[in-house]
């Protein structure tokens, strides 16, 4: 077992090797004076893709730490994962094969003996009431809970690419967390700003507005993801919006962590707030300092795109802005700009 120093709260008594790590990590364990039970495999998703686009690409299946600059393995990334209080995996929404390797990775937490709290971005805060509702006649039954929360009317992708990590955390009797606001907060946050909060909501996220850098790059991230159709004042206020829900994530988290027989909690969410420079992680540092936040970013391969820099740069960072970036293939090979085109047009209209 591995001292109380190598993890911040638990042991990770038992780390999975093999799949994609060819070689059994016997440094990392070894530098915590730990040892490795029973040759575990990996059998992570990895190679067993769902998505259709890519899969031969250089990068696809590939494992880059921006920090260092080099590319690792999933055995190390479990590893990292294991000293970790909060896990941010952060995904494209409609690739498959993001919510598997969520779904492996959280499996992996619990079976080397982590109890966390399972937070998911697409659960507001007003859905709280019916999943404990579902849950007190459900409790280990995932299948049910997309439709307790009327998740086909909620706009986010088949609520069967993300039962499997819900699955996983009931299975473990763990806690599924509403981490986002509640939808009437972020349509007023939308029209009145952090004047919508209530004061003891704004003391607890503390100051929204970021600094100019920072509120231009969230800003031009905005416009971008909307195909360049986002007048100048919308894209302001929706980085307030994005600020104010990546601020109550982060609380849903630390809160969530502070229950009873847990020692951390996960966040499921979209990539864009799970960036370490200016996502859920700034404020997860400021709520929780001396904690340890770890960001997985899922990252899609393109074609043009052969090299990390080359993604960096489609984050407007000089280097991916994650931990760790796990390359997948790409799901969908339609142009989105294209494809919402119509949508993309009314919204430029109403501004």
């Amino acid at each position: 077992m591995m001292p109380a120093s190598c993890s911040p709260n638990r042991s990770w008594r038992r780390l999975a090797t093999g799949g994609l790590a060819a070689a059994v990590v016997v440094a990392g364990l070894a530098a915590c004076g730990g040892g490795i039970d029973g040759g575990t495999a990996l059998s992570s998703p990895a190679g067993q893709w769902v998505s259709e686009f890519e899969r031969g690409h250089p990068l696809t299946g590939r494992v880059w730490q921006p920090k260092r600059q080099r590319f690792t393995d999933a055995a190390s990334l479990l590893i990292a994962v294991g000293r970790s209080d909060f896990v941010l995996i952060g995904e494209k929404h409609d690739n498959p094969d993001h919510h598997r390797l969520q779904a492996w990775l959280v499996d992996r937490m619990i079976q080397g003996g982590r109890r966390v709290a399972v937070a998911f971005e697409m659960f507001a805060a007003d859905h709280g009431p019916a999943i404990a509702a579902y849950l007190r006649n459900n409790p280990k039954d995932a299948k049910g809970l997309g439709a307790a929360v009327d998740w086909p009317k909620s706009g986010w992708p088949d609520w069967d690419l993300y039962r499997p990590i819900a699955q996983a955390a009931l299975d473990a009797s763990l806690p599924v967390v509403a981490a986002d606001l509640a939808r009437a907060t972020v349509r007023a946050i939308g029209q009145q700003g952090e004047s919508a909060l209530a004061p003891d909501a704004r003391a607890r996220l503390g100051e929204l507005r970021p600094a100019d850098a920072v509120k231009t790059a969230m800003a031009e991230e905005m416009r971008k993801s909307h195909c360049n159709m986002l007048s100048d004042a919308v894209a302001a206020k929706m980085v307030i919006v994005q600020r104010a829900r990546d601020a109550h994530m982060a609380a849903s988290l630390v809160d969530a962590a502070a229950g009873l027989d847990l020692d951390g909690a996960v966040l499921i969410s979209g990539a864009g707030h799970a960036r370490t420079d200016h996502g859920v992680p700034e404020f997860l540092r400021r709520m929780a300092p001396g904690r340890k936040v770890l960001s997985i970013g899922l990252v899609e391969s393109y074609p043009d795109h052969r090299t990390p820099d080359d993604y960096a740069k489609d984050h407007g960072a000089p280097s991916l802005p994650f931990d760790f970036v796990w390359f997948t293939p790409r799901f969908d090979a339609t142009d989105p700009c294209q494809a919402h085109a119509g949508a993309l047009k009314r919204l430029q209209q109403r501004q």
